[in-house]
């Protein structure tokens, strides 16, 4: 009953203002001022902090952590957003709002903002949860951590072990980089509009791996995401099969043979039966034949 009333209270903001949630930008804002606290707490925010919100919104989340951290950088798409919030100056003085889209965003720049590694919060639209983990991957040298709600099938990906059907290029690529927590989950009902599915928040931990990410060796971070993509594109096909079809990976199907066999895995084995370290380990052995390859040209 408290969820429905706060719900109509957002609403009527919106409304007041003639803003309204943009299907287009997947925008859900919370409802519930208690939520936005439970996330702070749980993401350990601390008074030194410079933490970047992706998605300003209303301001539910960018105040308690504006009350915690040192400074908030807040990063919104939304020109309608970005314009009630200077007009009504209700966001506390250590926040900073840019009009952005964080898929096109510098994380370097960011990064030179916040003085260090970026310590990053989010509400996300669900249309760009993919595309904002591929780009914490890209950029995991510049990451500290992430605390980000998302939708319960994103976030099962994140955390699902080797075989289960969640498992995926999110389990093995952030896997392989970061930790991963999950933090709570919230119902529908939380929410304004009211997506179909649950949530939930996860923290990822880039600058605190576990040990199974510090005993990977070096390799080609491209050229990982590359193979395990080409692999699971075509998931119920062998290894040998799906990476030498499609793949695009520019290696024949004997060179993909061999370079399974030198990784001491079975060309038959389908790719979620591959833990990350084993991909890293065939991605090195494939790269090594191509580098054969480049040096008889």
């Amino acid at each position: 009953m408290k969820n429905m009333v706060q719900d109509r209270n957002v609403k009527k903001l919106l409304r007041s203002r003639s803003l309204a949630p943009k299907k287009r930008l997947g925008q859900n804002f919370l409802v519930n001022p208690g939520d936005a606290e439970r996330i702070v707490d749980l993401a350990g925010i601390r008074a030194d902090d410079i933490v970047i919100e992706v998605g300003v919104g209303l301001g539910a989340l960018t105040r308690p952590l504006a009350a915690r951290a040192a400074r908030v950088i807040g990063v919104e798409i939304d020109s309608g957003i970005i314009r009630y919030h200077q007009e009504e100056k209700q966001l506390p003085d250590n926040v900073t709002l840019i009009h952005q889209d964080i898929l096109k965003s510098d994380f370097q720049h960011l990064a030179d903002q916040g003085g260090g590694r970026l310590k990053l919060i989010a509400n996300l639209p669900y249309s760009i949860s993919n595309p904002l983990l591929f780009k914490l991957f890209e950029n995991q040298e510049r990451m500290s951590w992430a605390v980000l709600m998302l939708q319960k099938e994103v976030g099962q990906r994140l955390t699902a072990p080797v075989g289960c059907k969640a498992y995926g290029v999110l389990s093995v690529l952030i896997g392989g980089c970061a930790g991963v927590t999950s933090l709570m989950t919230l119902g529908p009902g939380h929410f304004h509009p009211r997506p179909k599915v649950d949530s939930v928040v996860v923290r990822i931990d880039f600058a605190s791996p576990p040990p199974h990410v510090l005993a990977l060796p070096p390799h080609d971070r491209g050229f990982l995401r590359q193979v395990v993509n080409g692999a699971f594109q075509q998931r119920r096909k062998t290894l040998r099969n799906a990476l030498s079809s499609g793949a695009s990976i520019g290696l024949s199907r004997e060179e993909v043979e061999q370079s399974l066999n030198r990784a001491g895995i079975a060309p038959e084995t389908r790719a979620e039966r591959l833990s990350t370290a084993e991909f890293v380990r065939l991605t090195n052995c494939l790269a090594l034949i191509r580098a054969d390859r480049s040096s008889e040209l």
